[in-house]
């Protein structure tokens, strides 16, 4: 088949190199005028890596395969330790957090993409696009993976149906050495002034992160230029290492969450969607990147059943879609501390499995 991807992000191009692997012709199309690497990192799970493999992106050489997720207390007292050498071995493939530049260009490798092509008019019914620039091109089948703000879905289903969730987020990456960046722990630390994490990222980078909740309306501290001065004034206080990274922050990336509810069924036709296009969500589970390899692994076999496809990933990804939506992570206190970290672990290793159709189809 000729299958035509709108958008060369996580979902796109995992899908190009799983359909060019399969014999199928394919093109990409995205807005940007070069690959987009920016962003901060991703925890890759045990499904992820799998869908990896089988793709023969070799991640061996990037990122940070994890061991522990630990919650902390703001004074750092060790509240709770998930094991996740459990899953590695349940399902047989490591969880990994690599920067989500290393992980665009790997899947890149390998994939034609033309650059600086924005999608200007779609078609559903005919799987067919105009580019910016006049150029129209037509597929056997159309997938929109360009993310949430989907020329492709805008085509289907109208206006954005995402929401502000109240939290936002603000990370970067720290070189700053501390007492976490070479190990393989991932940590959040959580109270009453909201969130912040922790974890390595590989070549000596470890990814921090403050989750806040927002003022109503308005993504909080959105247009204040003194975002660093605000950070240290709310998180200051908290153990080590976070007085540390807020002493040096740089680069500050913002972003405010957003979440809608996920249909059944979100294509038309000959046209579906892959990625934040179909199910945006808040970044609290760790979920967007590895949904999105989900989506490309299913679709991948399934180009002649759209609709099959959409009502399988539909019935999973809405799990940990409506659990993010909560924001549950982001509000745990030490209560946490009075669950046994075998039970955890066990219940997170089960709920990994049921996040993911590559691991439901493996049992």
């Amino acid at each position: 088949m000729r299958v035509i991807v709108i958008g060369a992000g996580v979902a796109g191009l995992a899908l190009a190199r799983g359909l060019l692997h399969a014999g199928h012709e394919v093109e990409v199309y995205e807005e940007a005028p070069e690959l987009r690497t920016a962003g901060g990192s991703v925890t890759l799970w045990p499904g992820s890596t799998a869908i990896l493999e089988e793709l023969k992106a070799d991640y061996s050489g990037i990122g940070r395969r994890l061991e522990t997720m630990e919650s902390w207390a703001r004074d750092g007292r060790r509240l709770l330790t998930i094991d996740l050498t459990v899953p590695e071995r349940r399902y047989g493939h490591p969880t990994v957090h690599v920067a989500r530049s290393e992980l665009v260009e790997l899947l890149a490798d390998g994939v034609p993409v033309t650059y600086g092509a924005a999608a200007e008019h779609v078609v559903p019914e005919r799987a067919e696009v105009r580019l910016a620039g006049g150029r129209t091109v037509r597929g056997d089948v159309l997938v929109g993976a360009d993310g949430r703000r989907s020329a492709v879905r805008r085509a289907l289903w109208g206006d954005d149906p995402a929401a502000l969730s109240g939290w936002v987020t603000w990370q970067g990456f720290t070189t700053r050495p501390t007492a976490l960046t070479e190990e393989r722990r991932a940590v959040m630390i959580a109270g009453g002034n909201g969130l912040c994490g922790l974890i390595p990222a590989g070549g000596d980078r470890l990814l921090w992160w403050f989750d806040v909740r927002s003022a109503p309306g308005k993504p909080f501290w959105s247009d204040d230029p003194h975002v660093a001065d605000r950070l240290r004034e709310r998180f200051g206080d908290w153990a080590e290492p976070v007085p540390g990274i807020l002493g040096s922050l740089d680069d500050i990336d913002f972003f405010p969450h957003h979440r809608h509810a996920i249909p059944g069924v979100w294509g038309k036709g000959p046209t579906t969607l892959a990625g934040d296009s179909a199910h945006t969500m808040p970044p609290t589970m760790a979920q967007g990147a590895n949904q999105a390899l989900e989506d490309a692994w299913l679709l991948t076999r399934s180009l002649g059943d759209l609709r099959g496809y959409e009502r399988a990933r539909s019935k999973v990804v809405r799990r940990p879609a409506r659990l993010a939506a909560t924001e549950a992570t982001n509000m745990q206190s030490g209560w946490v501390g009075l669950l046994p970290d075998g039970l955890v672990t066990g219940f997170y290793t089960a709920l990994l499995r049921r996040y993911s159709n590559r691991l439901l189809t493996a049992s």
